[in-house]
């Protein structure tokens, strides 16, 4: 994660809460007095909170090393989710073998209610299912559950998650992967989309190192997030693709920690995934019947285009603006990249999904072992005559067999 640093230490944290606190309370944007979250002046979020749009009724999947319920911040917002590292919890534990926790950075950029640092999730009537999958950095106890990331999509889908965080991503190289998408992990997604569901992923933070394809933000069906600052500029480190769907704040951005009244500044598209997330929301929850297509549309439809005209690499589609795609009014009914690219394997997976199968002709279904099934006459006899004939050769090769044996038992002399 670039240029990542501690905001507070455990030293004295009630009195540097405080603190932290009394000395932001004027700001009009919450976070840390030297990190704003600067994005919830953009957007008009206590407007947005007003008309409605706050998250509630909106269940996001944070795919990650695991959200650390216990503190303060996310209390009441952590739901029973699930562990695919094979540790036996239900999620509500970060693994994450640095201070920084990463899954619990994620899930305090959604919901979390204000308390140390001043920090505030930009989706506080949201709640978060935690699903803990085998990241680099997290601890293993036990045994991880194979292709846990493709599990972990649809675990997430089948428990009622309306959107699914993915803040990370692995590298795919041409020559050596089959596909820059993996099979498994493609139909996870397909099957997330087919539920319901809008799945957001990280673009990488390779920006600088030549952008290598990173899964699953490569993947069909998947809005992939870049990050920009405070300015709006691409940040340096945000990687560029041809598939890059959107861009959101990944600079400077506070986070909370799994350790209580500690809490961490840095920067990446993982931050941009889940601050993405958060924004989608606060959409869904202002139009709770519309579906999954209807609301990536409204999102996609009110970017802010930075970039060159259209979509590139830097930017995908634009920046990102909630208030924009509340206030939309026809956005819903524009078609959007998102779905569109996925529409071709999404119809295969339904056409054979929903195929029905054919009933067998009499006479050809496959019988039970040890059955019969009544033929012809004829066949009846040549049945008989075969099974005669393989009993005697059976017999006969029993004898030699015994006879060889009795051969050999017999003692030698010195």
């Amino acid at each position: 994660m670039p240029r990542l640093r501690v905001l507070a230490v455990l030293t004295l944290a009630l009195l540097a809460a405080t603190t932290v606190v009394n000395s932001t309370s004027a700001q009009a944007a919450p976070g840390p007095s030297d990190a704003p979250e600067w994005w919830f002046d953009a957007w008009s979020a206590p407007a947005l909170w007003a008309s409605g749009a706050d998250g509630r009724g909106i269940t996001v999947a944070v795919i990650d090393t695991g959200v650390q319920a216990s503190i303060p911040e996310l209390s009441g917002k952590v739901l029973p989710g699930a562990d695919f590292i094979g540790n036996g919890t239900d999620g509500r534990t970060d693994f994450d073998s640095e201070d920084f926790s990463h899954g619990t950075a994620m899930a305090s950029l959604i919901v979390a209610s204000q308390g140390y640092g001043n920090i505030e999730g930009l989706a506080p009537g949201a709640k978060i299912l935690p699903i803990a999958v085998p990241l680099r950095g997290v601890i293993r106890y036990g045994t991880p559950t194979a292709n846990a990331t493709s599990e972990a999509v649809k675990y997430a889908a089948d428990h009622g998650a309306k959107i699914i965080s993915m803040s990370l991503g692995g590298f795919v190289y041409e020559g050596e992967d089959p596909a820059p998408c993996p099979s498994k992990l493609q139909d996870a997604v397909l099957y997330a989309l087919q539920k319901g569901a809008i799945v957001v992923a990280a673009s990488g933070n390779s920006g600088a190192d030549g952008s290598p394809v990173e899964e699953p933000g490569v993947c069909l069906g998947v809005v992939s997030v870049g990050a920009v600052d405070a300015r709006s500029k691409v940040t340096s480190f945000s990687s560029r693709h041809p598939y890059l769907t959107v861009s959101a704040p990944g600079d400077e951005i506070p986070t909370l920690s799994k350790q209580a009244s500690q809490a961490f500044v840095g920067g990446g598209t993982s931050q941009a995934t889940a601050i993405t997330s958060a924004a989608l929301a606060l959409v869904w929850s202002k139009f709770p019947t519309a579906t999954n297509e209807q609301i990536v549309s409204r999102l996609l439809a009110s970017v802010s285009d930075l970039g060159p005209k259209g979509n590139d690499d830097q930017y995908g589609l634009g920046l990102i603006n909630p208030y924009a795609a509340v206030k939309a009014t026809a956005a819903a009914s524009k078609p959007n990249e998102v779905f569109t690219g996925a529409k071709p394997l999404l119809d295969l997976r339904v056409a054979k999904t929903s195929r029905p199968v054919a009933k067998p002709t009499a006479g050809r279904a496959d019988a039970p072992i040890g059955a019969y099934t009544v033929g012809s006459q004829a066949s009846l006899l040549g049945r008989t005559f075969y099974l005669l004939l393989g009993l005697a050769v059976l017999s006969l090769a029993l004898a030699i067999t015994l006879f060889i044996l009795a051969f050999r038992r017999k003692p030698r002399p010195w």
